[in-house]
């Protein structure tokens, strides 16, 4: 609502830093259902630095396609929480049926060798990058194929972010 600098008020800068963090309190908000992926933020401690003068926060951030690849070709191999196995035929139908009334393990994802994710929203080439260098290191092997509804760029990543109509941005991508 602002078309130069020359009409920027504190009351409609105030209005826009609001909306930023309510649309980001949104996204936070679609994930609290998780037990595992809840978060792209670690908080560290606070740490000591070695001049002694100041304290920092260390955080750091996970992206959460990499949490999710880290958890398919983690080699302890837990049941994944907020990872479901989808039955594909009759045989996994009656394993899963079978499942309550019997100890039956579910299939890990990481049994396949092949790996197909898609990612609804976007892919930025960093991402596709560390989930290439993940499965190379703990899963060799594996075949992985990322598909995704957009290539991001940084510039296009925060267009959509704040996109007035999230289903149908106004996006040029």
């Amino acid at each position: 609502g602002c078309d130069s600098s020359l009409n920027l008020t504190s009351q409609k800068a105030t209005d826009v830093v609001d909306g930023i963090f309510r649309c980001l309190r949104d996204i936070a908000r679609a994930r609290m259902h998780m037990k595992q992926f809840n978060s792209i933020h670690n908080t560290g401690s606070n740490t000591h630095q070695a001049s002694g003068s100041f304290f920092s926060l260390c955080a750091s951030y996970k992206p959460l396609l990499k949490q999710v690849v880290e958890e398919i070709c983690n080699p302890d191999r837990p049941d994944p929480v907020d990872i479901e196995h989808m039955s594909s035929g009759l045989t996994d139908l009656l394993k899963t049926g079978f499942s309550m009334f019997m100890k039956v393990n579910r299939p890990h994802p990481g049994d396949h060798p092949l790996l197909i994710i898609f990612m609804v929203g976007g892919v930025t080439v960093s991402e596709v990058k560390i989930v290439k260098d993940l499965v190379a290191t703990r899963k060799p092997g594996t075949q992985v194929i990322v598909l995704s509804s957009a290539l991001l760029t940084p510039h296009s990543a925060v267009e959509l972010l704040f996109a007035t109509d999230r289903l149908q941005p106004d996006a040029d991508i």
